[in-house]
């Protein structure tokens, strides 16, 4: 055993001396978990889901082209177009069908207009500053989609040897492709690069990403990559997918935690478990998008007033001053309230509504901090500890340039707050009320019942 021991300390004398200009803990430096390069054009995004057939009456391409310079002025950066495909026929559910029962995947649904409209709609944006992404559905397709008749053998088979919707879900409109067929993992990777290299898209969100093996959507990111840099949004909540593939990821436990505190059932306290798991587990560059609304929670659960009930506006602010990924989905801005029908046509109602305003100013803010932006592009949040911890959630968000201490009152009843531990003290000026104030160990906040007040840091 001495010997053995003594045999070890001379290998490791020797390797200190191979290199004594080099720190011996340089060579075994991890590399970053995550190890796709963001576009620089998403360090600070905030995305918007565009529901093309209830976003304007028309529900067309060249109807939503003419809503861009609204969408430019509230502050959007990425475009998600909900699936812009032909839809399946067979089996089909409603009138008009789900957009995610795809029946041609190099085909443009004639619902919402021509490719030529599609590609007027994304040079558009872009000479707005603006970058389209379009929802891909990988996952299956609809039951007559021609590769049902031309590959078979690309498709999941149930227990009988039929095909075989997602048997766990009322997904009857649709069934499974098989992704241990390497001929349909060629064909979809094609599929996807088509749409970057021929019409201009900057990338994609993966429709149930997780139930398609990752291997595929590391292997597709590297190839997307060497036509341009491309944004990839998964539909997945899970570390893995952000090593090679995606961009960003969906919070779904944020969300469940805002949705469960707005009704009560739970208390400002119940975010320490999520940000607590966000911080030690998951890597600082990936995005989780932190969503206040889409498709699926619109038509199937509650519009978002509804949903979050008291806490809405709260959640908001939280999704674009806490670390995350922001979305709005179309109809937000109006305050919309209604569930929207997934398979008939059911325009958003437009108005003139005050939350608009507050989506707006809170992208400004996002833009101009640094310390707000994506991933490891901004700053961590630090907790603040307060004398009501159950109902006031308080953090920081500080880099060298400034940033924001955030106080939020999550709770029905009006609550008085000091801090005791954090770095919170100094000079700020209140986001929305433009109020200066200097905070310290005595200072005592009045918080209404669903309040929030966003503090700026200042110079000096």
């Amino acid at each position: 055993m001495i010997r053995l021991a003594t045999t070890f300390a001379a290998l490791a004398l020797a390797a200190c001396a191979t290199d004594p200009a080099t720190p011996t803990t340089d060579r075994w430096q991890p590399e970053p978990y995550v190890q796709l390069d963001h576009p620089d054009w998403a360090r600070d995004a905030v995305l918007y889901q565009l529901n093309t057939r209830q976003f304007t009456a028309e529900g067309t391409f060249a109807a939503a082209e003419l809503e861009l310079d609204r969408l430019a002025d509230l502050g959007v950066d990425i475009i998600w177009l909900m699936p812009i495909h032909p839809i399946g026929e067979k089996n089909r559910k409603g009138t008009l069908g789900s957009p995610y029962s795809v029946k041609d995947y190099y085909g443009v649904n004639p619902e919402f207009g021509t490719l030529d409209d599609l590609k007027s709609f994304i040079d558009a944006a872009h000479a707005r500053g603006m970058h389209v992404i379009l929802d891909w559905v990988a996952n299956h397709t609809a039951w007559d989609n021609p590769l049902v008749e031309q590959h078979p053998h690309w498709y999941e088979r149930d227990w009988d040897g039929d095909f075989m919707p997602t048997r766990w879900w009322d997904w009857s409109d649709i069934i499974d492709l098989d992704y241990s067929n390497p001929e349909l993992r060629a064909y979809m990777a094609a599929a996807l690069r088509y749409w970057v290299e021929e019409v201009g898209v900057d990338g994609y969100r993966a429709d149930v990403a997780g139930y398609i093996p990752l291997d595929f959507w590391e292997e597709v990111r590297a190839d997307l990559e060497t036509i341009k840099p491309v944004f990839m949004l998964g539909e997945f909540d899970q570390r893995d997918i952000h090593a090679r593939a995606f961009d960003a990821s969906y919070a779904w436990e944020w969300k469940n935690t805002m949705h469960a505190i707005g009704k009560g059932e739970a208390r400002a306290d119940a975010l320490f478990g999520y940000y607590s798991t966000n911080e030690s587990v998951w890597p600082h560059d990936a995005y989780r998008m932190t969503y206040t609304s889409n498709h699926d929670q619109n038509s199937w659960d509650a519009a978002a007033p509804a949903f979050y009930g008291p806490a809405y506006e709260s959640a908001i602010v939280l999704s674009f001053v806490g670390e995350g990924l922001p979305l709005i989905y179309n109809g937000q801005e109006a305050y919309n309230t209604k569930q929207l029908e997934f398979f008939e046509k059911d325009p958003i109602a437009w108005r003139d509504h005050p939350i608009e305003d507050l989506f707006r100013s809170l992208i400004d803010l996002k833009t101009a901090t640094t310390a707000l932006h994506n991933g490891a592009a901004g700053a961590r949040m630090v907790p603040v500890v307060n004398t009501s911890p159950e109902d006031v959630f308080s953090f920081t968000r500080l880099d060298a340039n400034g940033g924001v201490f955030v106080v939020m009152n999550l709770s029905s009843t009006a609550r008085t707050a000091r801090f005791t531990d954090g770095p919170y003290a100094g000079s700020y000026r209140e986001h929305f009320s433009g109020e200066a104030l200097t905070i310290s160990n005595s200072t005592e906040l009045s918080l209404p019942a669903w309040s929030y007040r966003v503090f700026v840091r200042q110079e000096g």
